[in-house]
């Protein structure tokens, strides 16, 4: 074998040197910090992605529920029967807000059991265990049948957690303005209901930059009272906008007239007219908004 040939043959049976060895250390150990890092970071975004995603979902839970009841809303046309318990609709002003009223939103889940569509159900807020974050729990409470403590008894859970604002606003159908407080026992609303109301909800979420940290996360909605009165159109000389009368709607299809003997309808209500729009106005009655 020539010289050539045995110089290659000893390089290739020769091993790494210290230089290169020391090299292919530092490479190796830069490309796992890499992959470290990289990896770490994708699982705190996933993390914070997900608290995210449970602080939305706790609130769209939460009022879905709470837009249903509000929708179906009631007051019990006949004032005067005998053997019967006054329906509310009650929103107090406080930091934050409650709620208690009567509602057609129950749904029975036992077989055979006593109940039916009414419901009494109160809404507030309190602080909560300390080991569930920083703000309020509100709180959902469901009597099942309708008696003299509306804001008493039934079964009480939890709707939403870190709760730090829980706001409403009610539509004054009348005047058509907006009022934080709402009482159906008053003399400024006397057993009328609110034409719409609006939910302001703000919790608790964790801060996308420092996890340590929270920031507010503001939902708003609006939801209309499907047995409230309709709007007052100020270009109608009649009245409102559906041509009815002033006084508490009733789930029955009837509007109680508050100068109506028990068991009869106002002087004023009409049969509704067939021609309706999406808006719920009759005919070419003029809108909220003034337009035809």
């Amino acid at each position: 074998m020539n010289a050539p040939l045995r110089r290659s043959a000893r390089a290739l049976r020769r091993g790494m040197t210290l230089l290169e060895t020391m090299l292919t250390l530092v490479i190796l150990v830069v490309m796992s910090g890499m992959v470290f890092e990289t990896l770490q970071n994708s699982i705190q975004v996933n993390q914070l992605l997900e608290n995210r995603d449970v602080t939305t979902r706790a609130a769209r839970v939460a009022l879905s529920k709470l837009r249903r009841e509000l929708q179906l809303a009631y007051l019990t046309p006949n004032t005067m029967a005998l053997e019967r318990y006054q329906t509310v609709f009650v929103g107090e002003d406080h930091n934050p807000d409650s709620l208690y009223m009567a509602t057609l939103a129950h749904q029975r889940l036992y077989i055979n059991s006593r109940e039916c569509d009414q419901t009494e159900v109160t809404i507030w807020a309190e602080d909560g265990p300390s080991e569930r974050g920083d703000g309020q729990v509100l709180y959902h409470r469901e009597a099942p049948r309708i008696d003299e403590e509306p804001d008493e008894q039934g079964r009480v859970y939890p709707m939403a957690y870190n709760v730090e604002e829980f706001n409403l606003r009610y539509l004054n159908g009348t005047t058509n303005e907006w009022a934080d407080e709402w009482d159906s026992r008053g003399a400024d609303t006397p057993y009328v209901l609110p034409r719409s109301v609006e939910i302001g909800l703000v919790l608790l979420g964790p801060d996308p930059v420092d996890p340590d940290r929270t920031v507010e996360v503001p939902f708003l909605t609006s939801v209309i009272l499907q047995y409230a009165n309709p709007l007052v159109n100020p270009n109608n000389p009649f009245g409102n906008l559906a041509g009815g009368v002033s006084g508490a709607s009733s789930p029955f299809g009837q509007q109680a007239s508050p100068n109506a003997m028990p068991g009869q309808r106002g002087p004023a209500q009409q049969a509704p007219s067939t021609s309706r729009n999406p808006f719920g106005v009759s005919g070419n009655t003029a809108s909220p908004w003034g337009a035809k």
